[in-house]
């Protein structure tokens, strides 16, 4: 059901039946290691490229939600997913080898919470009883395409963010117990002129606050309903820019937690990140993994995740044009079971 102007309430609580999460060898050193299912010992995955090496990371975790759910891929009615490639080649040619019925969804990073979004509205509407979603992204292969590929060896600001190795998906169902979707706010492409890739926190912070000042004006509520409002991945550039946004705004963010995945994953102190993590992967991974572990402990009952995206491609960059970016917000609540 469609509530204020940009949002969607989910009256039948659709239910985040089973989640997965795999990541690289650079993820299993960080303060999350222990929230995910698999980790790798080797970036390549024994592939031949990073991007084969992404395509594994994504049939994986959907492969081990379709389990978790006990489920067998026939019963899936719908994939959906996105990734940073060009063409979302990650997620098609993984939805080759599912044979599940495919939506492809490009968000760049806000790409996790679109395709959960969606999922969510099938389900809530009748349209599907089993739907999975899911994103990944790999940190050599959006190096490779987006700035310098990870052998060039260059320098990078200390406003740079490090993408996260690693994939994350969910089946929402009609049925089962679990934590449960209850809303979805959908973005506006804000740009507010910012051309460096280096910067993507900057860039992406007025739409991640854009969408979150949105939710809760179509919902008629306040910020302390939740335990929890994270974004996906402003890191701590992007984190510092959004919180000033809400003081001059007089948005009272305070009256609840406000954190950031990219700022979650890695320790600062031992792995050098610059401004923090970012990527498909990254919202996905630890929304999927830590933050739905933490609601089945019972520590959190309320969250909204606000995956963020940058939706420049290398043509758009090299044509000078500046970065536009979106934030997508999903509600999820503890639920049957917890």
């Amino acid at each position: 059901m469609l509530k204020g102007h940009q949002s969607w309430i989910f009256e039948n609580k659709p239910v985040i039946r089973s989640t997965a999460t795999v990541v690289g060898p650079f993820e299993g050193r960080g303060p999350l290691a222990n929230d995910f299912d698999i980790i790798h010992g080797d970036s390549m995955l024994e592939e031949e490229s990073w991007e084969k090496a992404e395509k594994v990371l994504i049939e994986e975790a959907a492969k081990l939600a379709i389990e978790n759910a006990g489920l067998t891929k026939e019963q899936v009615h719908f994939y959906i997913g996105g990734d940073l490639m060009n063409q979302i080649i990650s997620s098609s040619f993984a939805a080759r080898t599912l044979t599940i019925p495919f939506i492809g969804v490009f968000g760049a990073c806000s790409s996790s919470m679109e395709s959960l979004a969606l999922a969510a509205n099938l389900v809530n509407s009748g349209s599907a009883k089993f739907v999975l979603a899911g994103t990944c992204s790999h940190n050599s292969s959006a190096e490779k395409q987006f700035r310098y590929p990870s052998e060039y060896g260059s320098q990078k600001p200390p406003t740079a963010q490090y993408t996260v190795t690693g994939a994350g998906a969910a089946i929402v169902s009609t049925e089962g117990d679990g934590p449960v979707v209850t809303s979805a706010t959908i973005g506006r492409v804000i740009d507010m002129g910012i051309k460096d890739p280096f910067n993507m926190g900057a860039a992406m912070a007025p739409a991640a606050v854009d969408t979150i000042q949105a939710h809760f004006r179509d919902l008629e509520i306040e910020p302390g309903y939740y335990d929890l409002i994270v974004t996906g991945d402003l890191s701590k550039i992007g984190y510092e820019i959004a919180c000033k946004l809400f003081k001059k705004h007089n948005f009272p963010i305070g009256q609840t937690e406000y954190s950031d995945c990219g700022m979650m994953i890695y320790d600062y102190e031992t792995q050098m990140v610059q401004s923090g993590a970012s990527g498909c992967g990254c919202s996905a991974v630890v929304t999927y993994g830590h933050l739905l572990k933490r609601m089945r402990k019972g520590e959190l009952k309320r969250i909204l995740v606000v995956a963020t995206g940058a939706l420049l491609s290398p043509i758009s960059f090299q044509q000078g044009e500046s970065i536009p970016c979106i934030a997508h917000a999903v509600s999820i609540e503890a639920g049957r079971s917890l």
